[in-house]
């Protein structure tokens, strides 16, 4: 009979998960992954309030998905110029979406002939009548200008904690100089209002002027960017750009989410190696391309960050590289181990990350997925969902991760 309880108590023990260790899948994973859809090329993914999910696929498609696993197209979206890193990008559900049914995607929208584009960010609204889905009333509200060649276009899309802005990651478009030049919108974190207009508690809120600006076209790709051929373009004043930028010193940001302390945190793909977590702070300068924790692709080597440079350090940085797409800080309740962590989506590294936010930030977890990853979100009910990267043409999974 005392063998038989104590066989009872280690069942029960076993099956519980307060205060022990977390349950694990066959596999060794704290989670068990179930892939429940597919998507032609997909970069990014929303909830709605309801729990469907629009999906941004880079031609230009965006997708609207019900619980049941329905897809549908939605109609009327802009124009891109899909191509390498280019094409539609994130898709955000405006705060207040009950009310407005409004939505913002970033994207690379065509500028001019050639191969020439801008990133661009669109406000619209989500109509749907009869089962059909179209985008009501598209308007561009910003645009990123310096119009050329490149790719990195950072394009996420991040309220803040109020509701009453947004904040977009700008990237640097291969051309490293404009990241620190104050007069371009590249390599940037923008902050504006949520019609587009520039964030009035932003450095340079106020700002008005000309400027003339150089940049690489085609861009350069290498240490060599000195040599790189230049076109100049000159914007008359008004000039916003100034008073749009919140942050500089940035390359490829594709990662941007508020904690439950309000604080913006940013997953940035460095050169070869020097991917980076940072804490993003008001009117700070991140330091690309003058420092980074990796070197150009051609070898040559870039100084790292040091005390008394002048620039902001990364929290976290990775050699050699993990390339982060999309990165999410967990708040629900499936997970309760991880509530304040934040997840990255690697697409080199074929992972998924979890590294800790708090004083001092660490690497936490690195699962391998097998594939690469590209944007990681959190469900309504605490799931997490990952979206695999479908490169050249080929299709991305839509996968869901549930506890054992």
């Amino acid at each position: 009979m005392r063998l038989a309880s104590l066989a009872l108590i280690a069942m029960v023990s076993s099956c519980s998960d307060s205060g022990g260790a977390q349950k694990t899948a066959p596999d060794g994973k704290p989670f068990k992954v179930e892939t429940v859809g597919e998507f032609d090329e997909p970069f990014a993914m929303a909830f709605l309030p309801d729990g469907r999910m629009l999906v941004t696929e880079k031609a230009g498609k965006l997708k609207l998905r019900d619980a049941n696993g329905r897809v549908i197209d939605v109609t009327g979206v802009p124009a891109v110029r899909a191509g390498g890193q280019g094409g539609l990008l994130d898709v955000a559900v405006a705060p207040d979406f009950a009310r407005s049914r409004a939505i913002y995607l970033s994207y690379s929208e065509p500028r001019g002939g050639g191969e020439d584009s801008s990133l661009a960010l669109t406000r619209a609204t989500l109509d749907e009548v009869s089962g059909t889905a179209s985008l009501g009333s598209p308007r561009v509200i910003w645009r990123a200008g310096s119009d050329g060649q490149g790719g990195q276009f950072g394009a996420v899309i991040a309220f803040a904690p109020d509701g009453k802005s947004l904040f977009l990651s700008s990237g640097e478009r291969q051309r490293f100089d404009p990241a620190q030049d104050p007069n371009q919108a590249l390599g940037k974190i923008i902050h504006l209002t949520l019609d587009g207009q520039p964030a009035p508690d932003n450095p340079g809120a106020g700002r008005t002027g000309t400027q003339s600006v150089q940049i690489f076209d085609p861009p350069a790709n290498t240490g060599a960017a000195a040599s790189a051929p230049k076109r100049t373009y000159t914007f008359p004043g008004p000039n916003r750009i100034p008073a749009e930028t919140w942050t500089s010193g940035h390359r490829n940001p594709y990662g941007l989410a508020f904690d439950a302390q309000g604080r913006l945190w940013e997953t940035e793909m460095g050169p070869k190696g020097g991917d980076e977590v940072n804490l993003i702070e008001r009117g700070k300068n991140y330091g690309w391309p003058k420092v980074s924790n990796g070197d150009n692709y051609d070898g040559t080597p870039i100084p790292d960050h040091a005390p008394g440079d002048g620039f902001e350090p990364p929290k976290l940085f990775w050699n050699p590289s993990i390339s982060p797409g999309g990165f999410m800080i967990y708040s629900g309740k499936l997970f309760p181990k991880w509530q304040g962590s934040g997840f990255i989506a690697a697409l080199s590294g074929e992972a998924l990350i979890r590294v800790t936010l708090g004083d001092a930030p660490s690497k936490a977890d690195q699962w391998d997925m097998g594939t690469r990853i590209r944007d990681v979100a959190q469900g309504p009910d605490g799931a997490i969902w990952l979206l695999e990267d479908g490169g050249r043409g080929a299709g991305g999974k839509l996968m869901r991760l549930t506890p054992p």
